[in-house]
């Protein structure tokens, strides 16, 4: 079994401390959601874990099967079986999207995949995540809807076979067909062993998903470590209960999880508020 081992991460951004100390560890078969208010941390992490040089790193560690993550480069990271599915995958005008994955699973191999290893591999993502293949011959997210996008990144992590990925809600502007289908390619990385950790202020896809652990995230720390039932207490409570049982003031508020409806793209309900 593999594990990801983070110990009292702290990282901050323009002078600004956002991880305050952040103890958790992710192995392998395990899927655990990443709750907390917005403005805590999660994506942060995230970001941290993978190397985002806006980040700077200011104490703590994270190791991934006994080796020293921080000193890696992204490209190295990567390579070692980590991945992330962006929050907002940007848009890379000039490079073709097959290419793009050609390049990305070359540097993952000793040897190159020939061609037709390539296509196959290919058109099989595609085809899982019913994705057009002719959207392969354009650039990488550009001019693609975000539902577009977020299904552009499974299909990546497919390719890649990382051994734990990192989904940064990956569920928003997803409508319920799109949210099933992304849960299902997911499901399948989850019946090989491979580990997750997701963000989601959304229950849907946590339900789809069936976490084995939650942990909760407030004020860049992580307070809670337990069970599946934690996601359905906040959805119920919101975080009212960390202040009331755990004595926790909580920097930022936000909104419970089944604020928005889950029968209708959680985005654009949240963007009319």
């Amino acid at each position: 079994m593999s594990s990801l081992v983070i110990k009292g991460l702290k990282a901050s951004v323009k002078g600004k401390q956002i991880l305050k100390g952040v103890d958790l560890t992710i192995g392998t078969g395990e899927t655990v959601a990443l709750l907390g208010p917005n403005g805590h941390g999660k994506s942060t992490l995230l970001a941290c874990i993978m190397g985002n040089p806006n980040f700077e790193i200011n104490g703590g560690s994270i190791e991934f099967d006994g080796q020293d993550v921080l000193s890696l480069s992204v490209d190295q990271r990567s390579k070692l079986g980590l991945f992330l599915a962006m929050q907002n995958p940007p848009e890379i005008p000039g490079v073709n999207s097959a290419d793009f994955y050609k390049a990305a699973l070359n540097a993952h191999r000793e040897k190159p995949m020939n061609l037709f290893q390539f296509y196959s591999a290919l058109q099989n993502a595609y085809k899982e995540m019913e994705i057009p293949f002719s959207m392969s011959n354009r650039n990488l997210n550009e001019g693609f809807s975000g539902g577009e996008k977020k299904r552009n990144e499974i299909l990546q992590m497919k390719l890649l076979d990382p051994t734990i990925s990192f989904l940064d809600e990956i569920d928003s502007g997803l409508d319920v067909d799109a949210i099933q289908l992304v849960a299902s390619a997911i499901n399948k990385e989850q019946e090989k062993g491979k580990g997750f950790l997701v963000i989601s202020h959304y229950a849907r896809l946590l339900d789809l998903l069936h976490p084995t652990r939650s942990v909760v995230m407030i004020n860049g720390r992580i307070v809670v470590d337990g069970g599946p039932e934690i996601i359905k207490k906040i959805d119920t409570q919101g975080y009212e209960w960390i202040k009331r049982e755990l004595g926790i003031e909580i920097e930022h508020e936000d909104q419970p999880m089944n604020k928005v409806s889950i029968g209708v793209c959680a985005t654009r309900e949240a963007n009319k508020e």
